[in-house]
C-alpha cells in the first residue's frame, strides 16, 4: 500500500499500533474486511447513486469507530441493573464531540455519526476546488466562533487528493481554539501529496481512510480512486 513521501510520514495498516506523536501525523487504513467490502463498492464505475451513498455512509461509520477507539474520554458510574450494581463507563459529555462534514460528500461519508458516537455536534463547512487552479475556496462555515475546551473533532472529506480543501478547514478549525491531537480526519481515499501535505502543516495530526492510493492526475484526481464523491453520491 502506497504510504506517503518521506522518512517522516507514516502510514499503518493495522489498528493496533497507535503512535501518539505529538511531531509527526499519522495516516492509519484499518484492515477491516468491511471496509475493504465498501471501499471496493464505492469503485465500481456501476454502482447505482443510492447504493454508492448508502455505501459512503457505512464505510464513515466504520472508519469513525476505529478512529474514537482509545480516543475519546469517559467517566465511571455505579448503575442498578435489574439484579444489581454495576460499574459502569460512559463517554464524558464535559468534552464535546464535533463532526465538521465538508459539503457536499462529506454529508454521505458522515451521515451514520450519530448512530455511534453519542452527544454529537455537526457544523458543516462548504469548500468547493477550482477545477483549473485546484485552490480551495469556502463558500459556506457554519462553524462556532470557538469550540469548547477539551472538544474532539472528526472532520470528515472524503477524498484527500491534492490536500488543499482539508487544509483550509483545518485552519478555520484550528483558529477556534483547537490543537492538533484534538482532530481526526475522515477519508474514503487519501493520496501521498495530500498525506505529505498534512504532514508537513499538521504535526501529530491523525488521518484515517479506507485506502490510500498511489497519486493523482494533472486534473487533481486520485487514481484509481472512485471519480468525484459528491455527484456519485447526490446523483448531480
Amino acid at each position: 500500500m502506497a504510504g506517503g513521501e518521506g522518512a517522516a510520514l507514516r502510514c499503518e495498516t493495522t489498528t493496533e499500533r497507535r503512535v501518539m506523536s505529538e511531531d509527526r501525523m499519522l495516516a492509519i487504513v484499518p484492515p477491516h474486511a468491511l471496509i475493504k467490502h465498501w471501499i471496493s463498492v464505492l469503485r465500481n464505475e456501476q454502482t447505482p447513486c443510492p447504493i454508492f451513498k448508502n455505501a459512503m455512509a457505512e464505510l464513515g461509520r466504520l472508519l469513525m469507530y476505529e478512529a474514537s477507539r482509545d480516543w475519546l474520554p469517559t467517566i465511571t458510574a455505579e448503575i442498578q441493573t435489574p439484579v444489581a450494581i454495576a460499574s459502569v463507563e460512559f463517554i464524558d459529555p464535559s468534552e464535546p464531540v464535533v463532526i465538521v462534514p465538508i459539503l457536499r460528500a462529506g454529508l454521505a461519508l458522515a451521515e451514520h455519526a450519530s448512530l455511534i458516537l453519542p452527544a454529537t455536534k455537526i457544523y458543516h463547512l462548504g469548500i468547493s476546488r477550482n477545477e483549473e487552479t485546484l485552490q480551495p475556496t469556502v463558500y459556506l462555515n457554519k462553524l462556532p466562533d470557538k469550540f469548547p475546551d477539551g472538544s474532539r473533532i472528526f472532520l470528515v472529506d472524503p477524498m484527500l487528493a491534492t490536500g488543499g480543501t482539508a487544509v483550509a478547514a483545518l485552519d478555520l478549525i484550528k483558529k477556534r481554539g483547537v490543537e492538533n491531537k484534538q482532530i481526526k480526519v475522515i477519508s474514503a481515499v487519501a493520496s501521498p501529496p495530500a498525506l505529505q501535505r498534512l504532514h508537513e502543516k499538521f504535526p501529530g495530526l491523525h488521518v484515517y481512510a479506507g485506502t490510500v492510493d498511489p497519486k493523482i492526475n494533472e486534473k487533481g484526481f486520485i487514481i484509481p480512486g472512485l471519480g468525484d464523491a459528491g455527484d456519485r453520491s447526490f446523483g448531480t
